[in-house]
């Protein structure tokens, strides 16, 4: 009996183990005969952890070492506010001849962490890829709440914009891209946010693309409204300051003379809800503004950490700036 009860045990933990291995390996598997579609994630976080502590995933570097035919331009000061410095940092290729298009980066970290240097294997790849690229500090939460985060990077931007012949990028070619709360801020002041509180409007530039990487689109669904980045960002609850959720939206902004936009999202991903992306896909289809959407399949928020995510992102990425900024 006891025998008998131990065999079907074995059997149950062999058929689960062949599951977990068929689970695990089968990613790297499609990827591999299917090189050319997006990567298929492994849909639970604690996997894809798995996946990177047993070597079947790669993380990029994340503090890549500037090549030498790289020119840092670090610390450059854009604004100041309270006594507080604004800085940025400029990439560019030291022998390049010609004023080339600009990349603006703006970094995630839920409107409270994260820092400027957190998209250096960008800023550095497109640099060697023959762009000027360039990364933004703003405020964060412990600093002050809405709008200050935006009213910073719209400052960015102009300061960029004032700037081409300094640092020899070319201003009629300028695109912003951002990740989580970076995409969120990057649509802000791409899509027209202006504060309704301030008689002084916001500049106007002709940004000629954006790139979405899992942005927020709309700050007043069900989820957002009660998720504790959205109202901590906003500095309010929902039922207290509703009108300010809405004005924080991008979806606010849509219209019909946006710049294109390029939208990458993962499918599992459980801190900004997939249907935000699929939401902003859909509008900007019906308003006639380009845009191409990609879905990573069964990847979570801060896909492009991981290696493969990544090229696959800067493949749709480099296509995207050819057609549209180049």
């Amino acid at each position: 009996m006891a025998k008998r009860v131990l065999n079907q045990l074995l059997k149950i933990f062999l058929v689960f183990l062949a599951a977990f291995i068929v689970l695990m390996f089968t990613p790297r598997a499609i990827g591999f005969l299917f090189p050319e579609k997006a990567p298929i994630g492994y849909h639970f976080e604690i996997l894809d952890y798995l996946a990177i502590g047993v070597g079947l995933e790669k993380l990029v570097d994340m503090e890549p070492e500037v090549p030498e035919e790289i020119e840092a331009f670090k610390n450059i000061e854009y604004k100041t506010v309270k006594g507080k410095s604004l800085q940025l940092d400029v990439f560019k290729q030291k022998d390049l001849e010609e004023k080339a298009p600009l990349l603006i980066f703006i970094h995630g970290g839920g409107w409270r962490s994260g820092k400027r240097q957190d998209y250096l294997i960008y800023l550095l790849d497109y640099a060697q890829k023959g762009y000027v690229t360039a990364t933004i500090s703003y405020r964060l939460k412990k600093d002050s709440i809405y709008p200050a985060a935006v009213e910073d990077v719209i400052d960015a931007v102009d300061f960029l914009f004032q700037n081409g012949d300094k640092w020899g990028y070319d201003t009629s070619r300028v695109a912003l891209v951002g990740g989580s709360a970076g995409a969120h801020l990057a649509m802000l002041a791409a899509y027209g946010w202006e504060n309704p509180r301030k008689r002084k409007q916001a500049p106007k530039h002709n940004v000629k693309a954006i790139v979405d990487i899992y942005g927020p689109v709309d700050m007043t669904t069900p989820y957002a409204q009660t998720q504790p980045l959205v109202t901590g960002f906003i500095g309010h609850p929902y039922n207290k300051k509703s009108e300010l959720f809405w004005e924080a939206s991008p979806a606010k902004y849509l219209n019909k003379d946006l710049p294109p936009t390029l939208i990458l999202q993962g499918t599992s991903d459980n801190l900004l809800p997939p249907g935000q992306s699929d939401t902003l896909h859909t509008r900007l289809d019906r308003l006639g503004v380009a845009n191409e959407y990609y879905r990573l399949p069964l990847w979570p928020h801060a896909m492009d950490m991981a290696v493969r995510p990544n090229k696959y992102m800067q493949k749709k990425m480099d296509a995207f700036f050819e057609q549209y900024v180049k």
